[in-house]
Formats: C-alpha cells, sequence, structure tokens
C-alpha cells in the first residue's frame, strides 16, 4: 500500500498509529509472558484457558489488548489507500474499508498460526489441538469481511458487454434492479436465520472439539450482520455512482499500471 495523504484521520493519524503500536507490543510481551509460564509451570494459562478467561486477568487483559490491537490497526490501515482503490464516498465506506483492513490482518494472523502449528507438529513433534480451529474461525471472518470489502471496491464479478450498450436511464434502473435484488436476499436470509443465529449465540454454543471454540455462536450472528452490511453497502454505492458520467469497460480495465511499473523498475534495479 503507498503512502498517502490521510482520508479522515486528520490529526488523529499519528495518535492512532502510536496507540496500535503500544498495543501491540503490550500484546507480544503479554503472549511472551504467557508462553514463558506455560513453559516453567503446568497450570499457566494457556490456548484452553484463552476462551475460558473468567478469573484469570492475564487472559482478560492478553484478550483486551488484542482486540484493541486489531481495532486500532485496521483504523489506522483504513486511513490510505493503494492506487487502484476508490477514494471512500462516505462514512460508511470508511467502515467497510476499516474491516476490509482488519480481513487483512486475519490473513496474516492465519499464516502466523499455521506456520507455528507446522513447527510445533513437525520440528518438535508436539501438534496443537486449536491451531487449524483458530485459522478456520479466523478464515470464516475473513471471508466475511472481505466480501464486505469487495462490495465497497466494486469488485464483484460483473458482465458489462450488454450493460455498457444500454443508455444512461437503462443502466440506472439495472443498478436499481440489482439493488433490489441484493435487499431481498438480505432480508429472507436475516428473516430466516436470525432465530437461529440468535440462540446460538446466547447459549454460546461451541464446536465440540477438544479446543471447543464458540465458532457456531460468532459465525453464524456475523453473517447476518454482514449480509445487512453489504445491502447497506450497495445501497451507499448506488447513491454515489448515480451522477457519475457513464463509463465503457475493457480487459485492459483490469491491468494494474501502478504494479507493472513497480515490476519493471524491480527488473531494472537488478
Amino acid at each position: 500500500m503507498q503512502d498517502s495523504p490521510s482520508l479522515w484521520l486528520g490529526p488523529m493519524r499519528r495518535p492512532v498509529r502510536l496507540a496500535a503500536i503500544v498495543a501491540g507490543a503490550l500484546t507480544l510481551a503479554l503472549a511472551l509472558v504467557m508462553f514463558v509460564n506455560n513453559l516453567i509451570y503446568t497450570d499457566a494459562s494457556g490456548m484452553h484457558e484463552m476462551l475460558r478467561p473468567a478469573g484469570r486477568p492475564i487472559v482478560q487483559a492478553m484478550l483486551a489488548l488484542l482486540a484493541i490491537s486489531f481495532l486500532l490497526a485496521s483504523v489506522y490501515l483504513s486511513d490510505t489507500i493503494g492506487v487502484i482503490e476508490p477514494r471512500p464516498t462516505g462514512p460508511f465506506d470508511i467502515l467497510s474499508l476499516a474491516l476490509g483492513r482488519l480481513a487483512m490482518i486475519g490473513v496474516v494472523f492465519i499464516v502466523l498460526v499455521m506456520f507455528y502449528e507446522v513447527v510445533a507438529r513437525y520440528v518438535f513433534e508436539k501438534p496443537t489441538l486449536w491451531a487449524n480451529e483458530l485459522s478456520l474461525w479466523i478464515a470464516g471472518f475473513v471471508l466475511l469481511f472481505a466480501g464486505l470489502y469487495a462490495m465497497q471496491q466494486r469488485s464483484h464479478i460483473r458482465i458489462y458487454i450488454i450493460y455498457d450498450m444500454m443508455p444512461r436511464w437503462a443502466q440506472k434502473t439495472a443498478d436499481v434492479v440489482s439493488l433490489a435484488l441484493i435487499w431481498v436476499f438480505a432480508i429472507c436470509l436475516i428473516w430466516g436465520g436470525y432465530n437461529e443465529a440468535r440462540d446460538k449465540f446466547l447459549r454460546m454454543e461451541t464446536f465440540g472439539t477438544a479446543w471447543d471454540s464458540p465458532l457456531p455462536a460468532t459465525i453464524k450472528p456475523a453473517i447476518l450482520l454482514i449480509i445487512l452490511l453489504v445491502a447497506i453497502q450497495a445501497l451507499s454505492n448506488l447513491i454515489a455512482d448515480w451522477n457519475k458520467d457513464p463509463g465503457s469497460h475493457s480487459p485492459a480495465d483490469e491491468i494494474d499500471q501502478a504494479e507493472i511499473e513497480n515490476i519493471r523498475r524491480a527488473v531494472e534495479g537488478d
């Protein structure tokens, strides 16, 4: 992601960055303390206790710092955009952009978890009971947040062959019909899944494994929440694009000229 002026944080950009670094450093320090404690003490708090933090101040502090670190990092990263990313057009775009950045952080976290599992399994012959399930849990949220981010970026697959031949009023009509279909789907999904999602969350339904994470209790409500946000984002896109000049689309639109230029400079530098 290239360095660019502040999108929305303004003078708060530097304090947010500093707070994210401090929170991340404290999180890593506390994680190191917990890791060392597990090597020394048999009753130390580990990943099993991370899901059951009641009465364990160090676990509660770890979870709070981890959440704050992720939140601040995603907020800070949402204050810049890449070369091919469109500028946000409203507050809801900022929310979607921040959740998209959170999904990107989640991908990195999945890689770290799986790397830890590979080393533990094949180097020390001590596989974990939680790595695969944790990566699956995170991946579920990554996919949901990525869907919202894709809607904000207008990067879902679309076929423009007929759309580009339409007059502008017909294009607007097609956009309204598409939005209506998205909202019908969202309402039906929320209407049909609300009771189940509520029950899973209230009883904090778990996965039924050795680690026994509350994956069903969190993923199911998140699906309904994200599909609602996707529908709102689609409405926001329609409003933002309503008075824009009609554009044409070609295969050349998919070419990232900035990336090609970066590759060219890297090759010439070698």
